[in-house]
């Protein structure tokens, strides 16, 4: 898979942890693979029964090497898995992690733009900033996100023949500010709909993206490279692609 990845053009992996063992995983494989950075947090579906130190745990996670962002953390209220009064107060107690560390935050944001924008505004993500993951929020909720200086990252439903709204955003996000992902191995591009999704199927993203703004591929995959370097705080040059 990684071997796909790379082949593909893919450069830098943000693996996002989704829990207490996955961040830990997430850890070990940045320090296997160079290109490979890790985020730890906890994901609004884990959030209930956490352990009275979950927070410790995430802090000392976030003081390894690679560990370059908080997250994934937010809120959805799509599943309700978790509830919702745990959400917000899980969510705010890793914001303020976040800014405690000086890190930026990756954000999952699914059926609830009104309580995560409000947290936004109330509590900030700090210095570190962030990225709104797998954005399917309105142009105006984009807006007010990047006046608070967050970045809006695009996943597979941007090639969805009928996603709109995404589709929308994307073209209009300023592109020293927009992101792409896969989000793997969920919400695969629709070239290879109804299979795992993996990192090589970020280019689909890229390319639709593009396509939408009437640019190059290139030019919009080494804005995003150089974007990512910037949010995550990476080393390198941007990559002749």
């Amino acid at each position: 898979m990684l071997d796909r990845a790379r082949a593909a053009g893919v450069v830098l992996i943000i693996n996002a942890g989704y829990d207490l063992p996955s961040s830990r995983r997430a850890v070990d494989l940045a320090a296997e693979y160079d290109f490979i950075y890790a985020a730890v947090g906890v994901h609004p579906h884990e959030v209930a029964g956490l352990p009275a130190d979950y927070l410790d745990t995430v802090r000392e996670l976030s003081r390894q090497a690679k560990v370059v962002a908080i997250g994934e953390i937010g809120l959805d209220y799509y599943r309700d898995l978790s509830p919702r009064e745990v959400q917000r107060r899980v969510f705010r107690e890793q914001l303020a992690l976040a800014k405690e560390l000086n890190l930026p935050v990756v954000i999952h944001d699914r059926d609830a733009h009104g309580d995560v924008l409000d947290i936004l505004r109330k509590d900030g993500a700090g210095p570190g900033g962030g990225v709104l993951h797998c954005f399917a929020g309105s142009l105006e909720m984009a807006a007010a996100c990047l006046e608070m200086g967050f970045y809006i990252s695009f996943a597979g439903p941007v090639t969805y023949p009928n996603a709109r709204r995404p589709k929308e955003v994307a073209a209009a996000v300023p592109l020293e500010r927009l992101l792409v992902e896969t989000d793997s191995p969920y919400l695969t591009p629709q070239a290879h709909r109804g299979k795992r999704n993996e990192p090589a199927y970020v280019r689909y993203v890229a390319e639709q993206i593009a396509a939408l703004r009437g640019i190059a591929p290139a030019e919009l995959a080494r804005a995003a490279t150089a974007n990512a370097r910037r949010v995550f705080g990476l080393p390198g040059e941007e990559p002749e692609i």
